[in-house]
């Protein structure tokens, strides 16, 4: 099967996705909203990342429901730390490379990667194996390790984070698609959706000195993104975000997909066996109305592969 093929396929998984039994689940179950055609969050259990993601796309409506011809799409993975992919300290590179894959074939301009790096950028770019699968896909992997690369805004309704410097492909494009890796943060408690946007500004030492939950969760104020796709294939249970020698880790297995970013995080923190109501930004978040927190009320489509 050619590439051509395989993405004409996949447009009809979504009608046996709905056939799939579903697995025991971390979070609760409901009913498949009537007043959409679509889920509002997905998750997907078993296989590897790329077909995780192919059939909790397919569930959601397809990428052409995100992307459109002629856009400029954002892809933002977690590209933090100079450490090897299956240590979740970073976004595993083939559920990148898929998620540029679809975006260039549901008639997408160019797709950015980029992350603004904790660690020495070349380096995490390189051992990552973000970089080179982002480009092999077709993605267009851009630097963000200098100040020039970002501007200022100002964050509307924020009463913390009145300004903060963004990273200009977040400016530039159209369609803005939020891919981190779920695992344990010593500051934050949970590395998720939400805070995965930390990635995409310059003035990262304020947000610490300035109440790193109140930022984090007033960050989305400036611009939501369209979709969070959140690898839980294996997470990072402690000693997190970079980890450590002694880190333990947890591996459900799981994708998570939601346009919604507090309801995404919301499950990520039950897979993480955490306490959603111990994150402080994810109250916060609630509280600015940035989605929702309440998940047996949020339709969910699960899918085992």
């Amino acid at each position: 099967m050619d590439r051509r093929e395989f993405f004409r396929s996949i447009a009809g998984m979504a009608g046996a996705a709905a056939a799939a039994y579903l697995f025991g689940s971390p979070f609760p179950a409901k009913a498949q909203s009537t007043a959409s055609d679509f889920p509002e969050l997905v998750a997907v259990k078993g296989g590897k990342p790329a077909a995780m993601f192919d059939a909790a796309i397919a569930a959601a409506g397809g990428m052409g429901r995100f992307v459109a011809k002629g856009d400029t799409v954002l892809v933002k993975p977690n590209i933090g730390w100079d450490v090897a992919p299956g240590l979740a300290a970073t976004t595993d590179p083939a559920l990148v490379a898929r998620i540029v894959e679809h975006c260039l074939a549901s008639g997408a301009r160019k797709v950015l990667v980029f992350d603004n790096s904790c660690d020495a950028w070349k380096a995490c770019y390189k051992n990552s194996l973000i970089e080179s699968a982002a480009k092999n896909a077709g993605a267009t992997v851009l630097p963000a390790h200098a100040e020039t690369y970002f501007q200022a805004t100002s964050v509307p309704g924020a009463s913390t984070l009145i300004t903060m410097k963004v990273h200009e492909a977040v400016l530039e494009a159209r369609v803005f698609i939020n891919v981190p890796v779920l695992k344990n943060h010593g500051g934050a408690g949970m590395t998720g959706a939400m805070k995965n946007l930390m990635g995409t500004v310059w003035d990262r030492g304020f947000w610490h000195a300035s109440g790193l939950d109140r930022c984090i969760s007033e960050a989305p104020l400036f611009r939501k993104p369209d979709l969070n796709v959140v690898d839980a294939y294996r997470c990072m249970a402690s000693g997190g975000p970079r980890g450590n020698a002694s880190s333990r880790y947890l591996d459900p297995k799981m994708l998570l997909l939601s346009p919604d970013i507090v309801a995404v995080d919301t499950a990520g923190a039950r897979i993480m066996g955490i306490d959603a109501a111990s994150i402080g930004y994810l109250g916060f978040a609630g509280r600015l109305r940035l989605g929702n927190p309440k998940l047996e009320s949020v339709s969910t489509k699960r899918i085992s592969l």
